[in-house]
Parts: structure tokens; sequence; C-alpha cells
């Protein structure tokens, strides 16, 4: 037996929703998947995520949700973060940080899914713990029966996250980062058995600036003035990284980068 396991990369805003909600009807009818992580800290408007936007992504078949360093963007998070397991932020957050980092989730079919959700410190705000040594500490306190682990690694340097999957080549089943909205065509599966790729990309608008309307972020590169640049809607692409794992061993076998491009649709709202 062997389960496929599907990370979405940054949901950003409502063209990224729209197409996660899409592609996830075409993956559960065609029966694809069984498992979906999905990084859902740009989701509302671009600026993290709320507790009507995570019921959203269960209802829809989403398994574990991630996040990164706009995880506390929305202020109510705060309310349900700590009542919500399947909610993630960074692992490696502070001592006393509200909501946890790894989540062991029991499957159809007999198998737990791991995830682990890590923040790189290279360019990063805020600054986090070694994600490395973080994972060290997350794995030997993993459920002895959970073999499958995906791990979202949130970090902006492709150089850390290449050397994070090293280092946990062979004792995690994924590694896919996140952040940087920009997919990166490097997939593939490591001697080890860990599948992974620098960047899943972003589920939103391509015809933006990394998911954000095209002329704002123009005059802030040419201005230097401070300002919040808004998502943009327009033709929603999905963007992620589709892995086959035996959950017996953990290790994955095949690997698949996926995108998908949807039209916008009317009457929806546009952040």
């Amino acid at each position: 037996m062997t389960v496929r396991i599907l990370f979405a990369g940054d949901v950003m805003g409502a063209a990224g929703r729209r197409a996660l909600r899409l592609a996830l009807q075409e993956f559960r009818t065609a029966g694809e998947v069984d498992a979906v992580v999905v990084n859902g800290e740009n989701a509302a408007g671009g600026m993290g995520i709320t507790a009507a936007i995570f019921t959203e992504f269960r209802a829809q078949g989403v398994d574990v949700v991630t996040a990164g360093n706009h995880v506390w963007d929305q202020r109510e998070i705060l309310q349900f973060i700590d009542t919500e397991p399947r909610l993630l932020r960074p692992y490696n957050a502070p001592p006393g940080t509200p909501g946890a980092g790894w989540v062991s989730v029991p499957m159809p079919g007999g198998w737990q899914l791991g995830v682990l959700n890590l923040m790189g410190r290279l360019f990063m705000h805020p600054t986090y713990d070694c994600p490395f040594r973080a994972a060290d500490l997350a794995l030997a306190a993993r459920p002895a029966d959970c073999r499958v682990v995906v791990v979202d690694a949130h970090a902006e340097a492709s150089s850390e996250k290449y050397a994070l999957a090293w280092y946990l080549d062979g004792r995690v089943s994924m590694v896919v980062g996140s952040h940087t909205h920009v997919p990166t065509a490097d997939e593939r599966v490591l001697p080890g058995g860990t599948a992974f790729q620098a960047d899943a990309g972003m589920c939103g608008c391509y015809d933006s600036v990394i998911g954000v309307d095209r002329h704002a972020a123009i005059r802030r590169f040419i201005h230097a003035l401070p300002g919040h640049a808004a998502p943009v809607d327009g033709v929603a692409t999905f963007c992620g990284l589709l892995a086959e794992v035996d959950p017996d061993s953990g290790r994955a076998l095949r690997v698949e980068r996926v995108r998908r491009d949807y039209p916008p649709e009317t009457g929806e709202a546009t952040t």
C-alpha cells in the first residue's frame, strides 16, 4: 500500500483560496490524494488566517494547516490556535508561544500523518530558534507508529531549505519549502527517501508581484515608502507538491510538481 500526500504552497488571498478549493475538488473526485497539508499564513487578505478560513479549509478536506512569519497578523488567532491542533505555527518559536508546531493525525487506513512546521533563520523576521535542533527535538518525541512526516520548511533562503532537507533525509517523508511564493523546478526524492522541493510556490494570482498588486509593489521599490499592497484576483493558480509514500517505512517513492490554473469567478471576494 502507498499513500499520496499533497502539500499546497502559500495560499494568498481570495485567488489562492479559490485555487485551493477547485484543485482539491478535482483531486478528491479523481481519488488522487490521501492527505492534504496547506500553508495558510497568507489566506486572509495576504495577512494571516482567520478561524472562518481555517474551518473552510478543513471542510474542503485539508488535514493540517501550517504557517510562518505571518501567523500572528490576524490577532484573533490568539483566541483559537490553542484549541485547533491541526493549525500549526513554527515549532521553533520561543518557549511559551501559543499553539503548537507539530501534530500527528490518525488517517483512514490506520496510518499516522505527522506534520512539522519549521521557520528558517536567514533573512527572516522574527528570528526563531535553530530549525535543525528543533527538528531533532520534534522527531525524538514523535509517536512510534508515526512514520509518515511532512515538514513545511518556511524560509527565505533556498540554501537553508536544501541543508534542512539533507539533514532530515531518511528521517521524514517530505521536506517542502514555503514562503517565497515562487515554485522551484527542483523536485526530487533524496537518496534516503525524503521528497523535496525548495519551494512549492503560491496558490494565488501570478499576474502580480508574489500575489500582491504589481503597481503598488513597483511604487514601493522605486519610492521606498511603506504601505500595504493588497492581494490581487484574476487567474487563480494552484501550486503544490504531490508525493507517493510508503506508510510502513515513511519513504517517499515518487514526487510530482503540480500546477493548475483556474479563471476568475464572478461574485467572489477579492481579498
